[in-house]
């Protein structure tokens, strides 16, 4: 049996470190080694997005990803998203367009959306569809997702031009 090593990683901007084989995938090194259960496990495949985090600002499938390959690496779940009680402009833009019912692909959603308007501040539908592509949503028409990210792209354009 492989031996389990230290893993050094900064979660939530939080400097951690989790005892994981070498085999062990991201997704479970943050569930079951930090208790961080945003990042969800929804196909096994890294087809629906569920377990998506930001690695180093980007989205990444934790389903895909060794944990020490992490190394060194600033993780961002959703827990991470909130800073101080006060809900990301991306979540709150959720929550008022109804960008969510059920929940399960919220997280994946909202981190693959804030990779998104970290690098391209005024998506069009189009963009934003072509960005969620790899998160699946069994609950809704996906309308309501763009128009999340769309209120939420908006939000965070006026707060950056203040």
């Amino acid at each position: 049996m492989p031996r389990a090593s230290a893993v050094g990683l900064v979660v939530n901007g939080e400097s951690r470190s989790v005892e994981v084989e070498p085999r062990t995938l991201l997704v479970h090194a943050l569930r079951d080694g930090f208790g961080l259960t945003g990042a969800h496990i929804g196909c096994d495949t890294s087809q629906c997005g569920t377990c998506t985090v930001l690695v180093d600002g980007r989205a990444v499938k934790s389903c895909t990803m060794l944990a020490v390959q992490a190394e060194g690496c600033d993780v961002t779940t959703i827990e991470g998203l909130a800073r101080d009680g006060v809900q990301d402009p991306i979540q709150r833009a959720f929550v008022e367009q109804h960008g969510l019912q059920c929940g399960f692909c919220t997280p994946g959603m909202i981190l693959t959306a804030s990779d998104l308007l970290s690098r391209v501040p005024d998506p069009d539908d189009a963009t934003i569809r072509r960005a969620l592509k790899g998160n699946f949503c069994r609950c809704t028409g996906y309308q309501s997702i763009v128009d999340s990210v769309r209120v939420a792209a908006a939000t965070l354009r006026e707060g950056s031009a203040a």
